[in-house]
């Protein structure tokens, strides 16, 4: 059972940007930017967040696509 960390109850990836890295937040608080998922983990481990199943857990909202997206520069569209 994984314990959660009061200080960081709701843990968002956001959408990736320009360059495909995804700021990573608790809360208010931006603990980090990923540019892949292991990035993620290791954001959650330096925040003191015990280990969890990333890609599985429903205390990680992933806007803007799963933990399998990660576009580079090239493959966002034109606006």
């Amino acid at each position: 059972m994984t314990q959660w960390s009061p200080q960081f109850p709701h843990i968002v990836v956001h959408s990736p940007a320009l360059d495909g890295s995804r700021r990573v937040t608790g809360g208010d608080v931006i603990l980090g930017v990923a540019s892949h998922l292991d990035d993620v983990t290791e954001i959650l481990r330096l925040a003191d967040l015990d280990p969890i199943e990333i890609e599985e857990s429903e205390l990680i909202e992933w806007q803007g696509g799963g933990p399998d997206v990660w576009p580079g520069l090239s493959e966002h569209p034109e606006q």
